[in-house]
């Protein structure tokens, strides 16, 4: 848990009081929690909000351990994930028509509430899926933000279709090597941007079609190449605002630029008539809904989707996982 913010050493091991289940929730004995990059941006204090002391930690999968009033759907012993949020309204206009990650109710894992670095943590039935058969725990934990928020983009929000041209920058971390096995899933030439040609081999393993390295942070003009000098139909950019200038370079005119998160706290600044003129379409996406996990977890036990975890660490070792993110050392999620 973080006390405060700063660097890794804000991350302190602590006993705290056993979490209890109200109505409709659970208890989840924690097997399994993703590492994020939005964990990192919240111990620093750069995410609006949050107050401290808080448990982070939002990629969880476990075994019910406990079911409050009212619970319907799992029962101790089941196997679960869940999405980024310990619950939602259920009741306003954005949970009834499935964008429940838009609910201004909602609880966010590891910000608005405690999350999944601890031996247990609570959860709405409504926010957790069961676990197909045969996938472990450190894969589910990970099926809805690095593998769910890359579905969204591609398949809901991007609205892929078969032989588009696609881009997906921050492609070899936990969510853009994702997002480039789902692209070409979805039948599109998938062009892979990372700043490491160590990385080249194992991204095109992993379905990329075209990889383009730059160190330098400066894509496009390689890009354009690669698409006879018309640009990509859809970029999924998981980058943000250090990718900004170059992402709208890189799209063909009517391109579909679909914003999944941002990595820094830096700004960027726009000529809006380099948006119209083009015809380009700026997108963004929120996270996962619970169908979006359950979907994500389907294509994990049909094999469409392998889900890749660079490392793995005991809780204790946290701080290190988050020092190895910062430095670029993990290929996929933690």
């Amino acid at each position: 848990m973080i006390d405060g913010f700063g660097d890794t050493n804000v991350l302190v091991q602590r006993e705290v009081a056993l979490p209890t289940p109200g109505y409709g929730e659970v208890l989840i004995g924690v097997r399994a929690c993703g590492v994020c990059r939005l964990d990192l941006l919240e111990r620093k204090g750069l995410m609006r909000g949050l107050v401290t002391p808080r448990i982070l930690g939002h990629e969880i999968a476990g075994v019910v351990e406990a079911v409050g009033p009212g619970v319907s759907g799992f029962r101790p012993g089941d196997r679960i994930a869940t999405t980024q949020r310990r619950s939602v309204c259920g009741i306003c206009a954005f949970c009834r028509a499935g964008n429940e990650t838009l609910c201004a109710r909602k609880l966010f894992f590891g910000h608005d509430c405690d999350g999944g670095y601890a031996e247990r943590v609570v959860c709405s039935e409504g926010t957790a899926a069961a676990i197909p058969q045969g996938i472990p725990f450190e894969e589910a934990a990970i099926a809805a933000c690095a593998i769910g928020t890359e579905l969204n983009a591609v398949r809901d929000t991007g609205r892929t279709q078969l032989g588009e041209t696609v881009l997906v920058t921050g492609a070899s971390g936990g969510v853009g090597i994702h997002g480039v096995q789902l692209a070409r899933a979805a039948g599109a030439h998938t062009i892979a941007l990372t700043t490491s040609s160590a990385k080249v081999k194992r991204l095109r393993e992993y379905g990329a079609d075209e990889v383009v390295v730059a160190q330098d942070g400066r894509f496009a003009e390689q890009v354009r190449a690669l698409t006879g000098g018309a640009g990509v139909d859809v970029a999924i950019d998981n980058v943000g605002t250090r990718a900004f200038h170059e992402v709208r370079k890189s799209l063909a005119p009517r391109g579909r630029w679909i914003m999944t998160g941002e990595l820094g706290a830096e700004r960027a600044e726009l000529n809006l008539a380099q948006i119209f003129l083009h015809g380009l379409s700026m997108l963004s996406v929120v996270s996962t809904s619970r169908v979006q996990l359950a979907d994500s977890l389907r294509l994990i036990a049909q094999g469409v989707v392998r889900p890749v975890i660079g490392l793995r660490v005991p809780l204790s070792e946290v701080a290190d996982a988050h020092r190895r993110i910062e430095r670029g050392d993990v290929f996929g999620r933690a």
